[in-house]
């Protein structure tokens, strides 16, 4: 017979739970390789990482739906991943120059969308109100995800796709404009629990 702790344990290391610490450990891995000087073997490679965790994000949830290992853990920890990938990608986009003028714009409405979401969320879980994301949110994610492949890649898919930064910044702008779209909607659906709370 499991005891608490074991249980706790089997959990905490199931597959969908692996795929999400797997996210959580690319990030530094993405962010290093996008420090590295300029070269597009460090490009290559910091877009294949990046890749292959936005790959678990749909299927550590798949993974945990299909074989019922949703956890706390995984609840908690994989909106963190999600967020930590895109906003640590999209800062060194910024400090490397693959993002600038205008499209830092873009970047700052996605990163502030984010943080004021989780924010949100946060104040009605203690409400215990459940807020479901949207068929358009989940397009707004892989579209996000799409466009910072785009922009990893950078310099180095210019060799293979021209205008492949441009490319990279008009899905950015896309996916800022439905990041307001969708940021409005969960304000507006979380707005009178606000009121009543207040």
């Amino acid at each position: 017979m499991k005891t608490v702790s074991s249980l706790g344990r089997s959990k905490a290391f199931n597959l969908a739970n692996m795929l999400t610490y797997g996210r959580l450990a690319a990030v530094p891995a993405v962010v290093g390789l996008l420090f590295w000087p300029d070269d597009h073997w460090s490009r290559w490679l910091a877009l294949i990482v990046f890749a292959v965790a936005a790959i678990t994000d749909y299927l550590d949830g798949y993974v945990a739906r299909t074989f019922a290992q949703q956890s706390a853990l995984g609840r908690m920890l994989d909106p963190i991943a999600d967020k930590l990938l895109v906003a640590a990608s999209l800062l060194m986009l910024v400090a490397d120059g693959t993002i600038k003028g205008w499209a830092l714009w873009a970047a700052i409405v996605i990163l502030c969308r984010e943080i004021l979401v989780s924010g949100l969320r946060e104040f009605l879980a203690e409400l215990k109100v459940s807020v479901p994301v949207s068929r358009v949110a989940k397009w707004k994610t892989t579209l996000q995800l799409v466009a910072l492949g785009f922009l990893i890649a950078g310099p180095a898919g210019e060799t293979v796709l021209p205008n492949n930064t441009l490319i990279g910044t008009i899905l950015l702008w896309i996916a800022a404009i439905l990041t307001i779209y969708t940021g409005w909607d969960y304000f507006k659906n979380g707005i009178h629990h606000l009121v009543d709370g207040g």
